[in-house]
């Protein structure tokens, strides 16, 4: 393994659902003039995702926080700008608050053809959105190392993020359902352990070799080594609405991988948990958000999300500061605070029916707070 310090670059994916303006509804078949002009602006840091109604963005290799937050406006701004050309408004929320997705059509696409093939009805479900964070590990030992490590905060980095209490209409009493719609999946959840990347290889191989999957790409762990990239991609967050929120996140994502390494470097490491109490938290995290906190392995009890907030904020404290990010994670308080997308959304739907509203006009009211706070700020 080698001693060089890791880069710890910057990159961030989004996946945006497309709504018309008039309706609230998805986007069923939103014209491709729209995904060609995109491309004219953005090259190739947009790109159509699964369904045709979403569109999936990612900011350049960032060297700093700071350079992610302003790439990650920039693509907001220009989708948000080609959308509203053809009366259609991007939303970041990894589920529609009512939309069906019996009514989706998937993109003609080699890859999404094979997936809908091979997936059926559970791929035909996949009207879900998220956000991946790249944080660039060259060495490959350790980005598997680190991989093992970081389980353990996944749960809390879905707390704060999540954005999809509704689906199809329904308030689903979970915080994020796009959790319980993906996990249908194969080769989800919480990722496998390695003792080396070799080994990580071998066992990839396996199942590339036998054709039951293409490459490792297919392997939709909450956190991963990329494929493409020599990063380890966290992928357990929803998609934020506010862009505040997600910049926090990932900042929070960037000074944990670099705490677990400086860890390393000083012949100590994060404690293992088994997979059984970890996945506790990831439930809790999906059904509760942060509203009844996460347990605590060493003390053996439930604790309140803002003290874990405060306990992992003087875990990374060092770190913020060499990320030059303090800003960024001390603003993950504000979410506690006030509330994921999710706690705004129930909040919006709910102030809408006491205000004698329908449900439908209820959920378009929640429809139009996404689409303005999608590009709020921006």
């Amino acid at each position: 393994m080698s001693d060089k310090e890791p880069s710890f670059t910057l990159g961030i994916e989004e996946e945006y659902l497309l709504v018309d303006k008039a309706s609230r509804e998805l986007a069923i078949d939103p014209p491709a003039a729209l995904l060609s002009e995109c491309v004219e602006r953005l090259a190739d840091l947009v790109k159509p995702e699964f369904m045709r109604s979403q569109i999936e963005v990612a900011t350049d290799v960032c060297h700093s926080i700071e350079e992610a937050s302003e790439n990650l406006a920039h693509l907001r701004r220009t989708v948000a700008e080609i959308a509203d050309k053809y009366n259609l408004a991007p939303i970041a929320a990894s589920t529609h608050p009512f939309s069906e997705w019996q009514q989706q059509q998937h993109t003609d696409k080699e890859r999404y053809n094979a997936l809908a093939h091979d997936m059926q009805g559970v791929a035909r479900r996949l009207l879900i959105g998220g956000m991946h964070v790249h944080i660039g590990i060259e060495d490959d030992d350790l980005r598997i190392d680190l991989m093992n490590q970081v389980s353990y905060f996944l749960p809390h980095m879905l707390a704060l993020s999540t954005s999809s209490p509704f689906w199809r209409g329904e308030d689903t009493g979970l915080k994020s359902y796009r959790v319980s719609v993906f996990n249908e999946l194969p080769r989800t959840g919480l990722p496998e352990r390695f003792d080396s990347y070799t080994e990580y290889r071998r066992h990839v191989d396996v199942l590339v070799n036998a054709g039951t999957i293409k490459d490792a790409t297919m392997l939709w762990w909450d956190v991963r080594p990329s494929e493409r990239f020599p990063t380890l991609e966290m992928r357990i967050a929803d998609v934020c609405t506010r862009i505040g929120d997600a910049v926090s996140i990932a900042a929070l994502y960037a000074c944990v991988i670099r705490m677990l390494y400086r860890l390393r470097r000083n012949n100590q490491r994060w404690r293992m948990y088994a997979a059984l109490l970890i996945n506790e938290n990831r439930w809790r995290a999906q059904r509760y958000g942060l509203d009844e906190g996460l347990l605590d392995f060493g003390k053996g009890e439930v604790v309140p999300s803002a003290e874990l907030m405060d306990e992992l904020l003087g875990l990374i404290a060092e770190d913020a500061v060499a990320l030059n990010c303090v800003e960024e994670v001390s603003r993950l308080k504000d979410i506690i605070t006030y509330g994921t997308s999710a706690h705004m959304q129930l909040a919006t739907f709910n102030k809408a029916m006491a205000a004698g509203k329908d449900r439908r006009e209820a959920l378009n009211h929640v429809v139009d707070w996404l689409i303005e706070e999608t590009v709020k700020g921006l």
